[in-house]
């Protein structure tokens, strides 16, 4: 590549940031297009990918670009470690709404009712991938695609399906939403096709989201303890879920 700088700046606008080598590793695994590729060191780079990635080594050299410090620096929000940055072109819209619609699913859709930190939903993203849930949707004003959101879930936008609705958008299937009055998780089984919805960190489940859902269920904690981390609650419904033998083959 002739000018990766110059390309950067012509995709920056419309492009998702990957940001550092275990972004742009995960992207590549599942099958990111990828235009421009830059590492302050790509040497080291490369050695990164034959010790943790071999499988992507090859992709990674032909893409990476070695630019100075101080331009890779210029081109992202906040420095990576690894210093190595690309940019990805986001997956159509439209394909995963036909995703996220098919029925029969094989696995839950995740919501994320008015999320609020943009860490915490893209840890979720990081999770749902590792589960191999059919999809993360949030609602509300929160962009799932946010470069730091993109960061916190370490590039596996790409290996689920990431969107935003509203309520009366979601997928279909049988809404359970996690709330303290619901029923205790241990004593129900939820379905392959189920949407679990999560509320936010500070409010709760929202009213518009609390008066479509079919079963309120409550994950097991200790009295006087307020709540759990949002992905930690991710955590522990998708491995309830998973435990009946739906997550996937290792």
């Amino acid at each position: 590549m002739n000018d990766p700088v110059g390309t950067w700046h012509r995709l920056a606008g419309g492009a998702v940031l990957l940001d550092g080598f275990h972004a742009l590793k995960h992207a590549l695994r599942f099958g990111a297009e990828v235009p421009v590729a830059v590492a302050a060191d790509r040497e080291a780079a490369l050695a990164l990918a034959d010790e943790l990635a071999p499988d992507v080594r090859d992709a990674l050299d032909g893409l990476l670009t070695e630019v100075p410090r101080q331009t890779y620096a210029s081109l992202v929000p906040r420095p990576h470690p690894t210093a190595v940055a690309a940019l990805a072109v986001r997956p159509a819209r439209e394909a995963g709404l036909r995703a996220l619609a098919h029925t029969p699913r094989s696995a839950p859709v995740i919501v994320l009712d008015q999320p609020r930190n943009l860490g915490n939903a893209g840890a979720v993203i990081r999770l749902a991938a590792g589960f191999g849930a059919t999809g993360v949707v949030t609602t509300g004003t929160l962009d799932p695609w946010h470069p730091t959101v993109v960061r916190g879930g370490a590039g596996l936008h790409f290996a689920t399906v990431v969107e935003r609705l509203t309520v009366q958008t979601l997928p279909p299937g049988p809404l359970f939403a996690l709330d303290p009055q619901g029923q205790d998780i241990r004593g129900l089984e939820l379905p392959d096709d189920a949407v679990l919805a999560f509320g936010s960190e500070r409010s709760g489940l929202s009213a518009e989201l609390r008066e479509r859902t079919d079963h309120l269920v409550a994950l097991p904690m200790r009295p006087q303890v307020s709540s759990y981390n949002l992905a930690t609650s991710v955590a522990m419904t998708l491995y309830h879920w998973s435990a009946g033998g739906g997550a996937p083959a290792r």
